[in-house]
């Protein structure tokens, strides 16, 4: 294949052209599809070198025509002539060197790569296939999976079937759940609204700005004191970013111990000493009890632990406990200490946002909480630190004080990405901000009402009959009912039969009356009698499935 470069009496001075070397010897059919590209300097008298540039389609039998008019070359097959269309096969390239432009004209041959990909024809099952795909990523659940399907439809019943007393578990709106089922989960959007690590993220950090203005207003804070973060995947999560963000390992904690009411996430180990949770393993805690007979946080020997103790963190709030906490008290206590205060209001959220409980956010440091429970939103965790300047006993300084300035936001959101986290959780922010919506709405507040109304009635009806309820009552929508007179302890999880439809949880108890955790015939009967006696289906109270919720405690 030879293409005849531009002769030298024109007034050119680049010349592109085909330099073909002959073959070695018969038995070579394959020519050199070399090209050569030669550049000429104004002095023609000394020519630059030859670059050589190797052609992907092998040589054939070709034929090369001189065309007169542009002083160009065409190279074609021989076995292209009976080609219908040959004029309208071949393609002009043009491009420009060293400022100069040039065009290349070419046919492609049948073995050409870029012709053949476009002469082929689809594979006989392609479209079937394709069609297969596509039915793939449109099937409805319960036809991609109907074993899961039908899992999921049972657990539906389920949880409409009965009144559920886990106070831990609630009903999400339909709202909620589209959000959580949504495109957004398909999205990457590691690190904090302006600055991620992706992109493609206006859309994402505006649902995340919305989300923490919702937060903020569902608890009546004010965005110059307060900041938030609604990223942490669960309370637990939460908890440790705070202890990380502001601790060292080794360094101090103290919360309520888990069988007197407390979370594990707040430093429990057993008895023995072995370490149940991320807080005890990596942190020393001491944990302060409630007083045995009573029920009721001892806030004398908590403030004398907490002395001697000296925690740089001192946590107040917990999983079941009934009652009010006196956070004036705990910030008192925190001061002396030079503690940090943190709330985990994870169980009373709701109450808190709707103003039927004591609000932490007077006195405390940094509160957190789950998202879903009382507040009725998707399964997560979120922060609330202060930010501005510091404040002591939950005022402001006085002037004469050094204006100190809180340091939490920079460390919590750290801690939070990327020191334990990887990317948020879109879907799930999304479906915050609209349950925190409808925190902030007047059928939220009528919604916590009844269901603080709802447990004491549920208290009241039980103490009636002689049963015993630790604290002897609840002040918020928690009762724990000591199930320990009827030889039962937290080991077994108990279905009644006479109200199959009441799901209950039960703690292991601490106490002297430790039984067998098999279910023998001696406990069935005295679930029999439980049953029997102390039913709770005739005392009027109003049970609702969004409501009265219950936590038995042995």
């Amino acid at each position: 294949m030879d293409l005849l470069s531009q002769s030298a009496d024109t007034s050119s001075t680049l010349s592109l052209g085909l330099v073909s070397s002959s073959p070695q010897s018969h038995r070579t059919q394959i020519a050199d599809d070399s090209i050569s590209l030669e550049v000429d300097g104004r002095d023609t008298a000394q020519p630059l070198s030859r670059f050589a540039f190797q052609l992907l389609e092998p040589e054939k039998n070709r034929r090369c025509l001189r065309n007169g008019d542009r002083n160009e070359s065409e190279c074609y097959d021989d076995d292209d002539d009976d080609d219908d269309d040959g004029e309208e096969s071949k393609e002009i390239e043009e491009f420009h060197l060293l400022g100069h432009t040039m065009c290349l004209k070419r046919r492609r041959d049948g073995c050409s790569s870029s012709a053949l990909s476009k002469r082929m024809t689809p594979e006989p099952d392609l479209e079937t296939r394709k069609a297969a795909v596509k039915s793939w990523g449109n099937q409805p659940l319960s036809v991609a999976d109907p074993d899961v399907f039908d899992m999921m439809e049972h657990e539906k019943k389920r949880q409409f079937m009965g009144i559920e007393l886990i106070a831990s578990e609630n009903f999400v709106c339909r709202a909620v759940m589209e959000a959580l089922g949504s495109h957004l989960t398909n999205k990457y959007s590691e690190g904090m609204p302006g600055a991620r690590y992706y992109g493609g993220n206006q859309y994402i950090d505006e649902i995340e700005t919305l989300c923490w203005k919702r937060a903020l207003q569902a608890f009546g804070l004010d965005s110059e004191n307060w900041g938030v973060n609604v990223q942490p995947y669960s309370c637990t999560s939460a908890n440790f970013a705070v202890y990380t963000g502001l601790l060292l390992p080794g360094d101090r904690i103290m919360g309520l111990d888990t069988p007197s009411g407390g979370n594990t996430s707040h430093g429990y180990y057993t008895p023995h000493g072995r370490k149940v949770s991320s807080a005890s393993i990596f942190f020393e805690s001491l944990p302060y009890k409630v007083n045995p007979q009573t029920g009721y946080i001892d806030y004398e020997k908590l403030e004398e632990r907490a002395l001697d103790f000296r925690p740089k963190i001192l946590i107040c709030g917990g999983s079941s406990y009934p009652r009010e906490w006196d956070y004036g008290r705990f910030r008192q206590i925190a001061d002396k200490c030079g503690a940090v205060l943190l709330c985990d209001m994870a169980q009373i959220s709701g109450l808190i946002a709707a103003k039927e409980c004591a609000n932490p956010f007077d006195y405390c440091d940094i509160v957190t909480s789950t998202t879903h429970k009382s507040l009725r939103g998707p399964r997560g965790g979120i922060i609330f630190y202060r930010k501005g300047a510091k404040r002591k006993g939950g005022k402001l300084q006085s002037q004469g004080d050094d204006n100190e300035q809180y340091d939490f936001e920079e460390k919590i959101n750290f801690a939070v990405f990327p020191s334990l986290q990887g990317g948020p959780h879109n879907n799930h922010i999304a479906a915050l901000a609209i349950a925190l919506k409808q925190v902030a709405t007047p059928e939220y507040k009528a919604y916590m009402q009844q269901v603080k109304r709802n447990a004491q009635a549920l208290a009241s009806a039980l103490l009636r009959r002689k049963c015993r309820l630790i604290t002897g009552g609840t002040d918020n929508h928690l009762i724990l009912w000591d199930l320990r007179p009827f030889g039962l302890t937290g080991g077994h999880t108990i279905g009644i039969s006479h109200c199959p439809a009441v799901s209950r949880r039960l703690y292991n108890s601490t106490g002297p009356h430790r039984i067998d955790p098999t279910m023998d015939s001696k406990h069935a009967e005295n679930l029999k009698i439980l049953a029997t006696t102390h039913s709770c289906s005739k005392e009027g109270v109003k049970f609702t499935r969004r409501s009265a919720r219950c936590v038995i405690l042995p």
